[in-house]
């Protein structure tokens, strides 16, 4: 058994895509997963199944959501050593003092044609990115609410994307090295 981690985009936001942690528990021990742990309601589950290709299996949770729920979420999944590498990564271990101004933007692949100079001209002064790979960190210490650069993040990169703050990717890391 593989441990893995499924990020969900645009679920419980804003009242649309409305998904209950049980539900979407219970959907993914329908298909056979193992060992199903949720963490906040924006859609964060760490759960055990056979090693499969991660694209196929988060098209099969997405359109078992659909048949469930009416719509399909954009589903990010990871491995554990994909998580740790993200973990281990991180360019500003400085601001991790302050978690909540830490991001990790998790990509759908690799941005053929990222804009970068787009991304800077946007960045306020206190911000910091580094795109690395499929991640891109953002530090945005005066939060992400009114920043410009946060805001065209996925327009300037290219690619479907989803955000987690350091306080969740290290949870999500937490889970899954208990699991």
């Amino acid at each position: 058994m593989k441990t893995y981690i499924a990020l969900f985009r645009g679920i419980n936001v804003g009242g649309n895509n409305t998904l209950p942690m049980k539900e979407l528990a219970a959907v993914l021990e329908g298909l056979g997963l193992q060992g199903v742990a949720t963490y906040i309601q924006s859609g964060n589950v760490v759960f055990q199944g056979k090693a499969v290709d991660p694209a196929l299996l988060s098209k099969k949770i997405a359109v078992a959501i659909g048949k469930s729920h009416g719509f399909e979420p954009w589903v990010r999944l990871l491995e554990m050593p994909m998580l740790e590498a993200v973990i281990n990564g991180n360019p500003y271990p400085e601001a991790e003092a302050v978690p909540t101004t830490l991001y990790v933007n998790f990509l759908a692949s690799v941005p053929p044609r990222p804009d970068l100079d787009g991304l800077e001209k946007l960045r306020a002064e206190s911000e910091r990115f580094q795109l690395a790979g499929d991640v891109l960190y953002l530090h945005a210490p005066d939060g992400i609410g009114r920043s410009k650069l946060a805001a065209a993040l996925e327009r300037l990169l290219g690619v479907p994307m989803t955000s987690r703050n350091w306080n969740t990717v290290r949870k999500l890391g937490e889970m899954a090295r208990a699991a």
